[in-house]
């Protein structure tokens, strides 16, 4: 199984519109990633936190990664919750996935998975950024790959 773990795109700040919507560097970082990962990516799911944001990075992603697959928002992957509620329900989990979530959130659930630890950092997460984690059959997880939007695109 191969778990894509997306943060948000870049968002306004909560003093110019409340709900932190993606701002236009941000539509246009994950624009970039959902045309790199169109073809290269397939999954069965994508989960949000059901935030503005995080929702407006799955409806951009979708197309290119799971067709008219619905969107479904969970709870428990917002900024502050411990990640030791997914990395459980994960172990149940057959199907590709790809999760939309924030920081820290995002960052410890992939120390949580690959060291056994949240308290550790592994990757370093800026919004917009993909990291691929792929379970072997042994259960123990592995970061395959990261792609951070300056990769691909013009930035500024």
């Amino acid at each position: 199984m191969r778990l894509y773990l997306v943060q948000h795109g870049d968002s306004l700040p909560k003093e110019v519109d409340t709900e932190r919507p993606l701002s236009p560097q941000g539509r246009k970082d994950i624009e970039a990633l959902a045309a790199f990962l169109k073809g290269r990516v397939r999954v069965a799911r994508i989960l949000h936190s059901g935030k503005t944001r995080a929702r407006q990075t799955a409806e951009l992603l979708a197309p290119a990664v799971a067709g008219s697959r619905p969107l479904e928002t969970i709870s428990g992957i917002d900024p502050l919750d411990s990640p030791e509620h997914i990395a459980t329900q994960l172990q149940d989990w057959n199907d590709d996935t790809l999760i939309v979530g924030h920081q820290p959130y995002m960052g410890k659930l992939v120390a949580r998975l690959v060291i056994g630890s949240e308290a550790h950092g592994v990757v370093v997460f800026q919004p917009g950024t993909l990291v691929c984690l792929e379970r072997a059959p042994d259960a123990r997880w592995a970061v395959t790959a990261m792609l951070r939007p300056e990769l691909l695109v013009q930035r500024g």
